[in-house]
């Protein structure tokens, strides 16, 4: 990888334009478990589910609310509207395929591929998603296969061509 290449705003403020931000896919999720556990989810709830202020909790919904991602009724309950559901369900799956990659394929444990991959899921695209199940369901779909990418892996080098090794 050459880093000069990639290291412009083309790239890097992608970052910025993603649909959802970290804090804000929690959110989405919390609503949308506190709903399946007990039925209803109000700001309160969030607020704890999330280890959060009432005061954060409310603006940071609130900002969900205008872009419509959430909705809140008369009683103010709290519920996703059909894109606060999708994107839910995008950044679940996006955790579900790269902890299982991070653990199954890279080798990390379970630990680190769960905080890993929740750095990462609201920020990957479908496309990604998709292209690394299909890879992983290559490498595992062959024990054999899988052993040799595991030994492969094993043999190789922490460092990129061209690159000393960093001192981490």
């Amino acid at each position: 990888m050459v880093i000069g290449e990639t290291n412009d705003a083309t790239y890097w403020r992608e970052f910025e334009r993603s649909p959802v931000t970290h804090s804000a896919a929690h959110y989405l999720m919390a609503i949308d478990n506190l709903r399946k556990d007990f039925g209803y989810a109000r700001v309160t709830d969030v607020a704890d589910s999330l280890d959060v202020s009432r005061g954060a909790a409310s603006m940071a919904l609130s900002h969900l609310r205008k872009r419509k991602l959430v909705a809140q009724d008369p009683r103010r309950f709290l519920s996703l509207t059909p894109e606060g559901g999708r994107l839910v369900r995008e950044v679940e799956r996006n955790f579900g395929i790269l902890s299982e990659f991070f653990e199954r394929i890279v080798g990390v444990t379970p630990e680190v591929a769960q905080v890993d991959a929740c750095k990462m899921e609201h920020l990957m695209s479908l496309e990604t998603g998709r292209g690394i199940l299909r890879l992983m369901r290559f490498i595992l779909s062959d024990p054999e296969r899988a052993a040799q990418v595991r030994q492969g892996m094993a043999q190789l080098e922490d460092t990129c061509a061209g690159e000393e090794q960093a001192d981490v």
